[in-house]
């Protein structure tokens, strides 16, 4: 039944020289590893683990064919045999589990951070703070042969095949639009010009490595700049691709400087798949979609549909390694779903921090992270079900303690069940359905509605008690912050108090910007339709670079002032890779913000006396929400401590920074292995 329901997943992929056992590649993510001491190893086993749970084909994170393409200094590079005998250590333990495994080939051109990095012109990119040299036309001639170098040295290294990466702005992206390439040599100019850097790359590779090599185009379809590809060069770029050789063509979206969110969460899922089909009706090889295709259900339905031969999950690997093999086995509520925060993944790689994963703190540490059954299984209490509670819980199970799970509240979630009504966080339901899967499949006593106490604990005899109480809402200490009009964020989310028209928020943190969608966006989950209006996506793709004017609000449902106490811009510390949309919202939402604010009062009426850089002024507000910080749950540690019973504290009763569930989860999981 199973593999009927997902047939066009599991229908074997004819590549001529090799078959693909299904229509799944585990796209590119550069993951920190590739730098790191017996990091070569550490990703083989990560491969691996990936391959065994049903990914049909998978492509390395980047990896630039000479020094001038490194991302960063002492970056990923293949350029000679010493690293040859590297990357063999890699591919050889990923066809130990008959994986197969592609290199992809990147130049950073104008997004290398450093100061030799090279492009088309000399234009400097709106995210690096280097200016790149133009490469003159013996430097292209030389790039050229270093991709087919490296493409060589790859097979050489057991690889299946390559990804020339030609998508998200990168080198080749930046020959191919006018928007970067100002040369007015044979490398510039016409269309038929720019396209023939990237097309001699692939006619030149093809010789040099045989006719039995996958060669994966990564094709840019909808550039979402200013001065990008027309509809029609994308085409005629794609049938100049087939004709040079390719075996596949993979779907890019986006540079990474595009003011358009592609892979955030509030990106309907499988939106850009219209794209890939469009694509479909004018090439004959096999086509890859890609872009926030995150379970398999989605999968099925572009394949089905027609809109492409393949889809590419690249994160949803990293949350579940095993999600295909899942789908195939009819175990889908025990997928871990992605939920597209970013967090753990491209913030980390951005921060040049290891990646890996929100909900699954394994990914990436596949040789250090593992949860072996215990020679001596413990009695453990876990209190509180919130994100470190849960993954504790669900690990220590799985690790054969006997665990029971204590809440007072009568569903499990915590903090995640005020993050899964933010619009466009709604993925969080799927976090907690796999936890709700967890706690069945290990036997975990879960009792909701139990308010734990030192009694009541002392009275079950447990070896061991885990605190995840998690946090409380700071308290002001302001004159008037007693009255009726004053909230904290935990009013508004849990308890669902009403909200006036007008709104001050004091605090500018991700929960504070989090509010704002709150009160400001639907909360039915976005058409797509809705998605490309706000967001200025031409659909049809009829525009230069599929851009077009994002859609502005005429009115708004609140009327909203967002206030902080330190100097700088507001929501500074939000994510690296998703901070900026979220700014992007409140400003949309006309959102005004104040820095160097200093709280005076609250008066008798509700208004709210501030100082901003030294001026007084008077919020005459409906509402005041108060999304200033957090403090630890931790009352029932020392009564514990006081009978003799060891307890330990995680998640945000141990640290309350920021709602942090990444770190919950993580120091949950990792205590869990240990005890």
């Amino acid at each position: 039944m199973t593999a009927e329901k997902y047939k066009h997943i599991f229908e074997p992929l004819d590549l001529g020289f090799t078959t693909l056992e299904n229509r799944v590649l585990m796209g590119s993510m550069h993951i920190g590893l590739e730098e790191e001491k017996d990091g070569f190893r550490k990703m083989g086993h990560y491969f691996a683990e990936r391959a065994i749970g049903g990914a049909g084909l998978m492509v390395t994170g980047g990896v630039a064919p000479d020094f001038w393409g490194w991302l960063k200094p002492l970056g990923a590079k293949l350029t000679n045999r010493r690293e040859v005998r590297k990357h063999k250590i890699m591919t050889d333990i990923v066809h130990e589990v008959n994986g197969k495994l592609c290199l992809q080939i990147l130049h950073a051109g104008r997004y290398g951070y450093h100061p030799t990095c090279v492009s088309a012109s000399r234009l400097k990119s709106p995210i690096s703070p280097f200016t790149p040299l133009p490469l003159p036309n013996w430097g292209v001639e030389r790039t050229i042969k270093n991709f087919v170098r490296c493409a060589k040295l790859a097979r050489e290294s057991g690889y299946d095949g390559i990804e020339i990466m030609g998508s998200e702005g990168y080198l080749l992206n930046q020959f191919i639009v006018k928007r970067t390439n100002k040369r007015t040599d044979k490398w510039g100019g016409s269309y038929e010009n720019r396209i023939r850097f990237p097309l001699e790359i692939v006619r030149q590779t093809r010789e040099a490595v045989g006719k039995d090599f996958i060669i994966i185009f990564r094709l840019s379809m909808l550039d979402l700049v200013e001065d990008g590809s027309t509809w029609e060069e994308v085409v005629l770029l794609a049938k100049e691709l087939e004709k040079a050789g390719v075996t596949i063509i993979n779907t890019g979206i986006g540079w990474h400087e595009a003011r358009v969110p592609t892979i955030a969460t509030l990106v309907p899922r499988g939106a850009f798949a219209w794209v890939t089909k469009k694509l479909k009706e004018e090439v004959s090889v096999p086509l890859i979609t890609s872009n926030r295709i995150n379970m398999p259900g989605i999968a099925e339905e572009i394949l089905a549909s027609g809109q492409a031969d393949m889809v590419s999950m690249a994160r949803p690997f990293l949350a579940d390694p095993h999600i295909i093999k899942k789908a195939r086995e009819g175990r889908e509520d025990e997928i871990n779903t992605c939920i597209a925060c970013n967090q753990a993944c491209l913030d980390h790689v951005f921060k040049n921090k290891r990646a890996s994963c929100l909900v699954n703190p394994r990914a990436c540490y596949e040789t250090e992270v593992i949860a072996k059954k215990s020679a001596s299984p413990k009695k453990v209490l876990v209190v509180g079900a919130g994100p470190a509670g849960l993954a504790f819980a669900t690990t220590a199970a799985e690790c054969g303690h006997q665990v029971s799970l204590w809440d007072k509240d009568s569903e499990i979630g915590g903090q995640f069940n005020m993050a899964k009504q933010i619009p466009g966080k709604e993925e969080f339901h799927e976090t907690i359905r796999y936890f709700n899967s967890q706690i069945r499949i290990y036997n975990i006593s879960l009792k909701l509605g139990v308010e734990a106490t030192v009694e009541n604990i002392k009275a079950e005899g447990f070896d061991q008690v885990i605190l995840a109480t998690g946090v409380r809402p700071r308290e002001l200490k302001l004159e008037g912050i007693g009255h009726p009009n004053v909230l904290s964020y935990l009013d508004v989310l849990k308890h669902h108090k009403p909200v006036g028209e007008s709104v001050a928020i004091i605090g500018a943190g991700g929960i504070a910007f989090d509010m704002v969608e709150f009160l400001c966006e639907p909360h039915e989950e976005p058409s797509k339709e809705e998605y490309f209006k706000t967001w200025g996506i031409d659909a049809n793709h009829e525009t230069v670079g599929g851009l077009l004017k994002s859609a502005k609000k005429d009115t708004v449902k609140h009327k909203i002032v967002m206030m902080q106490r330190s100097e700088g811009r507001l929501g500074k510390n939000l994510g690296k890779t998703t901070g900026w949309i979220h700014r992007a919202q409140a400003k949309r939402n006309q959102v005004e913000f104040l820095s160097e604010v200093s709280y005076q009062k609250i008066d008798s009426s509700g208004a709210l006396h501030i100082s901003v850089k030294g001026t007084e002024r008077v919020l005459k507000v409906d509402t005041i929400i108060v999304c200033a910080g957090q403090l630890s749950n931790r009352g029932l540690e020392q009564g514990l401590q006081s009978v003799g019973i060891a307890v330990k504290v995680i998640g945000g009763a141990d640290v309350a920074a920021e709602l942090d569930a990444k770190a919950a989860i993580d120091q949950g999981t990792r205590l869990a292995i240990e005890i």
